[in-house]
């Protein structure tokens, strides 16, 4: 891209601050937005790097915003800031093509690198053949279980709901969840779900219940 300026929108005046400060002092170009509708206004006719949004937001939601940006500027990616109950959320919209999202609470450093990759261009939709490959060949190695809980994942349910379906203990997929995390070598959530939907692991309609094992 021709402009690497990363465009930060929350409405949250601390959170953004606190953002743009980071990012600044990482020697990466900032502008901040308190809203989307004031960086849509902001930025209309100029190039943009990435655009860090949070997800929930009054008027025009993060979800609102990467759906028009994907209709009218495709080539941007996004970055979804999510809470602990906006993961259902944060799948669709990668679904929906965002670049990723970040689960809070995270860390400067993964913000830093996310963001980085994101104005790289090294988003979830470039991938290779042979990425593709390494990835499935990792899917193998999951139990039958394990893929039950991958795809619940995927699909945005909490590891409560998960359990409901399997008729398992939450704590039993808690374990499930580490374990699958590990042989897919997946250090965070957003990895996971990125690798999950490139190898197409099924969504909510085929959690299965059926297996007691």
């Amino acid at each position: 891209m021709a402009d690497g300026t990363v465009h930060v929108i929350d409405d949250d005046d601390a959170t953004r601050d606190s953002l743009r400060f980071l990012l600044a002092s990482a020697g990466i170009a900032v502008q901040d937005h308190p809203s989307a509708s004031a960086f849509l206004e902001r930025s209309e006719g100029r190039e943009i790097g990435c655009v860090v949004t949070d997800i929930r937001m009054p008027n025009v939601s993060g979800m609102d915003l990467l759906k028009q940006l994907r209709a009218s500027r495709p080539d941007v990616p996004v970055i979804l800031i999510t809470g602990h109950g906006d993961i259902a959320l944060a799948v669709e919209a990668m679904k929906l093509g965002a670049a990723d999202f970040l689960e809070k609470p995270f860390d400067d450093g993964t913000l830093l690198a996310t963001v980085r990759r994101a104005i790289d261009g090294r988003s979830k939709s470039v991938v290779s053949n042979a990425e593709q490959a390494e990835i499935l060949a990792r899917i193998e190695q999951l139990t039958p279980r394990e893929r039950d809980v991958l795809t619940g994942l995927v699909s945005g349910k909490q590891n409560k709901a998960i359990a409901n379906d399997l008729r398992i203990s939450p704590r039993t997929v808690e374990v499930y969840r580490a374990n699958l995390m590990m042989k897919m070598q997946a250090p965070n959530l957003s990895l996971l779900v990125r690798m999950a939907l490139v190898a197409g692991v099924p969504s909510v309609d085929s959690v299965t219940s059926e297996r007691s094992g």
